[in-house]
């Protein structure tokens, strides 16, 4: 009677590990929710982290403090108002005792030599562009670490789905394996073997619990929360990989797109713009001054005209070869230099987009394969397997290595998808506008 139970009982097992590897599992099904948290959706993410990221903030703070830059260095100098007395005795220091003495109020403005000003507030203005430029480049980087991230969370995420389920059925396996050695017709090391695989599959949960926490962590960062503030989960996105524009089209679209390739070349505008300020220094400023003294009447009670004056003074750029000269040299070194990293950042912007487009054709149809064929040839496999085994056909170790290379696929299935998303989000940064034919972008 005993024995009827326990067939009985294995059977039931058998039926539903069958169940568990025909029943197909939807390659694009929603993931779980956990209960209490957040769902972050990969937009809500990145619509947070542009508004709150304290990095952001500050470089956009910067921008404005200096698009404050230009009109200061286009206006004139401040005036000089001055206040004397001039020739007072010294042996009484009476106002009316001398007819030269007198009290002078003064005003005098210096201008620099024409096109100063102008060059001035050019160059203020193209570094101001170039900073408005490192704004965006700074966003642009800022969406790639949050999707990149964000898509981290998510592959991880389904990792552990994946994890836990197989570990379910591995102990439904185990379970398996011990009621047909115990009623004789199974071997001890079916029952081992399938412990082992068990706690090999814990111990990666382990590991893939604590990578998704880091993740969820690094994620809270960019998104300016704190680690604590509470958890989160990041639900089922769209997983449609689509065109893309071809390689060389997106390579010339960053040339104009590009927003740190564009501040570059403004920071070479602007160096060439001190370069010719730099000239400007071999010409004179000026100043221009009038100043009116005020006399007191003579003691006698003749009365004393008040005097007027008129200034006119220059600077005189007579150490032209160790100031001037070294002036122009040095800003001309400093426009080579901004040449040279435009050249580099260019080389190493096309680079970047060979790479990521490669990464992004590559993993896209790794992703495609897992789906289309890999994944359904695996669950049949499985199948296939658990069949012979109940027939005695197929031993125990086909049976496990079956049921983990199909686990093992899936997850690999979802690695290159999310590995595919990510060289989309880097393909895109490194173009600077959007990397999508126009019907793929009527798709989405």
């Amino acid at each position: 009677m005993q024995f009827r139970v326990m067939e009985h009982r294995f059977c039931l097992i058998k039926v539903l590990l069958l169940a568990a590897w025909l029943v197909p599992v939807p390659v694009l099904a929603a993931g779980t929710v956990d209960n209490g948290c957040e769902e972050l959706s990969l937009e809500q993410a990145v619509a947070v982290a542009t508004a709150d990221n304290p990095g952001l903030a500050a470089i956009q703070a910067r921008y404005e403090a200096m698009a404050a830059i230009p009109s200061q260095q286009s206006t004139l100098p401040d005036p000089v108002l001055s206040l004397g007395a001039l020739n007072l005795p010294t042996d009484t220091f009476d106002l009316d005792q001398e007819n030269m003495t007198q009290l002078q109020v003064g005003l005098s403005q210096k201008f620099p030599f024409p096109g100063k000003l102008a060059l001035k507030e050019e160059s203020a203005a193209l570094e101001a562009e170039a900073a408005l430029g490192q704004v965006s480049e700074a966003e642009l980087s800022l969406v790639k670490n949050t999707r990149k991230t964000w898509w981290d969370v998510f592959f991880l995420q389904k990792s552990l789905e994946i994890i836990r389920t197989n570990k379910d059925l591995l102990r439904s396996t185990v379970v398996a394996a011990r009621t047909k050695y115990e009623v004789g017709k199974g071997l001890q090391q079916d029952v081992l073997l399938a412990q082992v695989e068990l706690t090999k599959l814990m111990d990666r949960e382990m590991t893939v619990a604590n990578g998704l926490e880091k993740k969820k962590a690094a994620l809270a960062a960019l998104l300016d929360r704190p680690v604590d503030a509470g958890c989160f989960v990041v639900p089922h996105a769209a997983a449609d990989l689509v065109d893309t524009l071809p390689l060389s089209t997106l390579q010339a679209v960053s040339l104009t797109s590009r927003p740190g390739l564009l501040a570059l070349e403004k920071k070479t505008d602007a160096a060439r713009t001190r370069i010719a300020l730099a000239r400007k220094d071999y010409f004179p400023d000026f100043t221009v001054g009038a100043a009116y003294g005020f006399r007191q009447d003579a003691p006698d009670g003749r009365e004393r005209s008040d005097l007027a004056s008129i200034k006119f003074s220059m600077n005189l750029p007579v150490w032209t070869g160790s100031k001037q000269d070294s002036a122009v040299a040095q800003r001309t070194s400093e426009s080579l230099s901004a040449e040279h990293r435009v050249r580099e950042y260019r080389d190493r912007m096309l680079a970047d987009i060979a790479a990521e487009f490669s990464e992004y054709a590559s993993t896209a149809e790794q992703t495609e394969l897992y789906k289309s064929s890999l994944i359904p040839q695996a669950e049949q496999t499985a199948a296939a397997m658990l069949k012979g085994y109940q027939v005695n056909k197929v031993d125990f170790l086909n049976v496990v290595r079956a049921q983990l290379a199909l686990y093992n696929y899936k997850i690999t299935y979802w690695h290159h998808l999310s590995s595919a998303f990510k060289a989309l989000a880097g393909l895109e940064a490194a173009t600077g506008s959007s990397v999508f034919t126009e019907k793929s972008n009527e798709g989405k």
